[in-house]
């Protein structure tokens, strides 16, 4: 046992040779009973602490702001020490400059937030560690105290937000600065792209010299039933909000906290995929393979991003490049004409198309129920992105459009829940200050429910919305607790009421005495809704109502915590 642990560590050291690959990986194979037996004593033995400062000991360090990036440094734990290696796992708002230097290796996970932001609990680390100038991102330009730590990150994102994966790489560019060296390129993951997280897992076997870990799968999905949708905000100046419950088909299901997100599979309306099959001159009702077993060309298709003509000319380009791997194709398909185009697009099988168009993005929202409901609930906010070419100046967004308006009752909805540690409940009794916006009520109401159904009081609920007339949404179920005792206290701002535009930071700065209060009572605060506005305006305002070093406090105590989108 002592053998295989001190091979994988002798790897992991800087002088490494070429030829302790291939030792370590014969090693490995040939014992495969004795790294069986060490993962189930490391499984049974306790975490590294905190403090554990031995060089052979990887680091393997996480910033999640929704549980994303803790997930993925868990199952990279996992992968690590079923090769023979001791890893500390340790989120990096706990770490500071001292603990990096005691090792050796490093992975980092980390997720992207807001404008390019570290998750909320890096923050203290950013500023103790990091804390940037304009150029270098630190204030010690001739510090290489790093030189001996070789890393590697895996940068969490979304595309769509500015400042894709911004975090990952400041932090890649801090490690370099100080001296550190990659053991390769940062690399980027686009809304949980299994094609970015598989490379990941890649270079994690080259460098232990071991098979890829077929193992390490994504979450895995359950089918529910749409079973009930209500329109919450008739009238409303702002976009519609729905109110929509899911049934779970395995009972077994029911299994998440408040805080836990739930990442919906979208699929595309049954009329746009028949325009798309009848532009292109193909047969939906064709068999395909997917992932999930044989099915109609059509169905299939209703789970994939779906090209327009251009788009379409792209895709045929690129793949008839592929498959006849000559150099002229490109150029050739970018001068086609029109026909030449519908025709490349008719001779490409349905099977080829599913095999080459990416997936529909997962989309994720806040849980606003609780297993005891035996139903998942949501709110959802319909996106009503522009588009001139259609009717009403609009189209409906991708997962908002499905669930609020072309699925119907009794259809499938695809999806799994994820577990978000970072917004769990307090383990205890203290007050709990909510404060959201919007759908963000979403993720504060399960929090509500689940402090009613413990017999937890002293909540304080601050919810901002457009009017009291149409944008109220459970005001019923809001008066209930109030009347009740579970929510102390209840501020409504409503913004489009009376002369001056008036927001929840507005109101927590008049109420800032009352506000820090309940802090010093030991009050946590939670924080969902919209990242736009409302999520950095009310991180100003507490921020000044309490001052950095209390701030700081909440943040390491685990007393802030926001689910913001």
């Amino acid at each position: 046992m002592l053998a295989a642990v001190g091979a994988v560590a002798a790897w992991f050291s800087p002088t490494r040779s070429g030829s302790a690959v291939g030792v370590v990986f014969a090693y490995l194979c040939a014992c495969v009973a004795i790294v069986v037996m060490h993962r189930a004593r490391a499984q049974a033995a306790p975490a590294p602490s905190v403090d554990d400062t031995d060089a052979d000991v990887i680091l393997v360090a996480y910033a999640s702001q929704t549980g994303s990036a803790e997930q993925l440094a868990a199952q990279t734990r996992r992968v690590l020490e079923a090769a023979g290696a001791r890893v500390r796992l340790a989120p990096l708002g706990l770490l500071k400059r001292e603990d990096l230097v005691a090792h050796a290796r490093a992975f980092f996970l980390v997720s992207t937030t807001g404008e390019g932001d570290p998750p909320d609990h890096v923050a203290p680390f950013v500023r103790r560690a990091m804390q940037a100038d304009p150029h270098t991102g630190d204030l010690h330009p001739g510090d290489r105290h790093l030189a001996a730590l070789r890393y590697a990150v895996l940068a969490l994102g979304d595309r769509t937000y500015a400042n894709y994966c911004a975090f990952g790489h400041r932090l890649a560019g801090w490690l370099n600065h100080r001296g550190a060296q990659p053991l390769f390129d940062t690399i980027e993951v686009d809304n949980g792209d299994v094609t970015a997280l598989r490379r990941w897992q890649t270079q994690l076997a080259t460098l232990l010299g071991s098979d890829v870990d077929t193992s390490w799968a994504p979450l895995a999905d359950s089918i529910w039933t749409l079973d009930e949708r209500m329109l919450l905000n008739p009238g409303s100046a702002g976009a519609p909000a729905y109110h929509v419950e899911l049934r779970p088909r395995d009972a077994a299901t029911l299994d998440w906290q408040a805080g836990d997100i739930a990442e919906i599979q979208p699929r595309l309306p049954t009329q746009q995929v028949a325009r798309w099959l009848e532009r292109h001159a193909l047969d939906g009702a064709a068999r395909v393979q997917t992932d999930d077993g044989v099915t109609t060309f059509a169905d299939a298709l209703a789970t994939r991003q779906l090209p327009g003509e251009d788009e379409a000319s792209d895709h045929c380009a690129a793949n008839t490049a592929n498959t006849a791997n000559t150099a002229n194709t490109a150029n050739t398909a970018n001068t086609a004409n029109t026909a030449n185009t519908a025709n490349t697009t008719r001779n490409l099988s349905p099977q080829t198309w599913i095999d080459t168009l990416a997936p529909l993005a997962r989309r994720s929202y806040s849980i606003a129920s609780l297993p005891d409901d035996g139903r998942l609930e949501l709110l959802i906010r319909q996106a009503r992105p522009d588009d001139p070419s259609a009717a009403d100046g609009y189209r409906l967004g991708v997962a908002s459009g499905w669930l609020t308006a072309h699925a119907a009752r009794g259809d499938e909805v695809t999806l799994r829940v994820r577990v978000n540690r970072a917004f769990h409940a307090p383990p205890d009794d203290r007050p709990m200050i909510l404060i959201g916006n919007g759908t963000g009520l979403a993720g504060l109401r399960a929090h509500l429910k689940q402090r009613a159904r413990d017999g937890r009081g002293r909540n304080w609920l601050i919810f901002g919305e457009r009017s009291a007339a149409h944008d109220a949404f459970y005001r019923e179920e809001i008066a209930a607790w109030h009347a009740q005792r579970v929510l102390e206290r209840v501020d409504f701002v409503w913004s489009r009421d009376g002369g001056e535009r008036r927001y929840v930071q507005h109101a927590l700065r008049a109420l800032a005495d009352t506000l820090r209060e309940w802090v010093d009572a030991g009050a946590s605060i939670y924080v969902c809704g919209s990242l736009q506005g409302m999520a950095p305006d009310v991180h100003r305002a507490l921020l000044d109502i309490v001052g950095q070093e209390s701030f700081d406090a909440l943040i390491a105590d685990g007393r802030y915590r926001r689910d913001v989108y």
